[in-house]
């Protein structure tokens, strides 16, 4: 056997080789001696079966496995040569040429390996910023809405017209082409108007409307709506019964004890410091989400240079173009089908963007690894629980869609990346 091996970078390698039929016939005697030993060949006792009633039984399957052996033994003596490891590579060796002859067979293998990342003083790539203020009026405004959120409803006296913010106690039938529908009615619904509680129009056509009034509102249901009324026109007869609005609440003492059960100190005071500390923490996020963090990601990108295994960027690559069909039309698609060319020139658009994306990737595993961050496959559950059921969803199923689907690796590496960046911005500001 004849192999060469070369490094083309320090990501990407590729071994050439000349099996001998002589090597694959060697290892087809191999086999099927070794399969004669254990065979069920009827006719013949289990150990005695002839080699070369072996041989006739499984005919092509041992040459496969002859062939796949040479393979193998290619491989590991070319990254033997190249001083590789096998926990180094990355994803299954692609065999790039497999030409068989009558006395032998020119393979070329392509192997990938994780790149060798040179992190260097990452710090220095993190921008400068402030952490950011929270103003006292918008501290007051917090507590004054969370006061609201605990105040009673209260019915107004005067018999005002409805506004946004008010809480409308109504009768309601609904109906669509003049039939009632199932679940269309109810008494003395309580509807907060602006809530989005009920279909889209419906809360906006009682604004301007008083107490003891009816009304006809007409609305047409969503197209995704449950059922069979998606896309239907409905009409509802409402009554307004009567007006509420949140009873106006005193911030005091008092207040805060039932806003901090258990809290050791429970004043206005220590509510004040508490939601000016939860408001400053809800800036500095979204000041880190919306600017500083992909700021820092593409800063590092452009910054830190390695080779990159090539068939990584093209599996990225390949899932742009899929994303992009996605939103194309057949004639378009079927265009790129029939025109090689022009398919290969859509692919090469992505190219760049594949590249940095998976730059991004491998940078971020490096600092998750130099800084040792984890992210646990019950952590990533947890996460998917909780975002369900602030959704109002069930959470174990919308975890098995999330699994069934092959999202969680996606969703794990998500998490890794807001941890490491979140991190060293935090680094900054110690």
């Amino acid at each position: 056997m004849e192999i060469k091996s070369n490094k083309i970078d320090t990501a990407n390698a590729e071994i050439t080789a000349t099996i001998s039929m002589d090597e694959v016939n060697a290892n087809i005697e191999k086999i099927a001696k070794q399969l004669s030993k254990t065979a069920n060949v009827q006719g013949f006792r289990k150990g005695k079966v002839p080699v070369a009633i072996v041989k006739k039984q499984y005919g092509q399957k041992l040459v496969e496995d002859a062939e796949a052996e040479a393979l193998r033994g290619v491989l590991s003596e070319g990254l033997k040569e190249l001083e590789i490891s096998n926990e180094s590579l990355i994803g299954e060796p692609n065999i790039t040429k497999f030409d068989k002859s009558e006395d032998k067979i020119e393979v070329a293998v392509k192997v990938a390996m994780r790149p060798s990342i040179e992190l260097g003083d990452v710090a220095a790539n993190v921008p400068d910023f402030k952490k950011p203020e929270v103003a006292t009026k918008d501290v007051t405004a917090r507590i004054t809405e969370i006061a609201q959120q605990q105040a009673p409803l209260v019915d107004i006296k005067r018999n005002r017209m409805m506004k946004k913010g008010d809480t409308a106690v109504i009768d309601f039938e609904g109906s669509v082409d003049g039939e009632l529908f199932e679940g269309g009615a109810g008494k003395d619904f309580a509807l907060t108007l602006g809530s989005g509680q009920f279909i889209p129009g419906f809360e906006d056509q009682l604004i301007g409307v008083k107490r003891d009034e009816e009304v006809t509102i007409k609305v047409t249901f969503p197209e995704n709506y449950g059922g069979d009324l998606g896309g239907k026109d409905a009409e509802f007869k409402v009554k307004v019964n009567q007006i509420q609005v949140k009873e106006d609440v005193e911030i005091n003492d008092e207040l805060a004890a039932k806003l901090m059960p258990g809290e050791e100190t429970q004043t206005v005071e220590e509510l004040t410091a508490q939601v000016t500390k939860q408001l400053e923490g809800e800036a500095l996020a979204k000041l880190y989400n919306e600017d500083l963090k992909p700021k820092l990601l593409e800063t590092l990108v452009d910054t830190l240079t390695f080779d990159l295994p090539e068939f990584v960027v093209e599996q990225e690559i390949d899932m742009a173009l899929n994303k992009k069909a996605g939103t194309m039309s057949e004639d378009e698609i079927k265009e790129l089908r029939e025109n090689a060319d022009k398919l290969t020139e859509l692919r090469e658009t992505f190219r760049e963007e594949a590249a940095r994306s998976v730059r991004a990737t491998f940078i971020i595993d490096a600092l998750a690894q130099e800084k040792g961050v984890k992210v646990e496959e019950q952590e990533v559950m947890q996460t998917i629980y909780y975002e369900a059921m602030q959704m109002g969803q069930d959470p174990q199923k919308a975890y098995d869609q999330y699994k069934d689907a092959g999202y969680l690796p996606a969703i794990q590496m998500s998490m890794v990346e807001d941890r490491v960046l979140s991190g060293l911005l935090n680094d900054k500001i110690a």
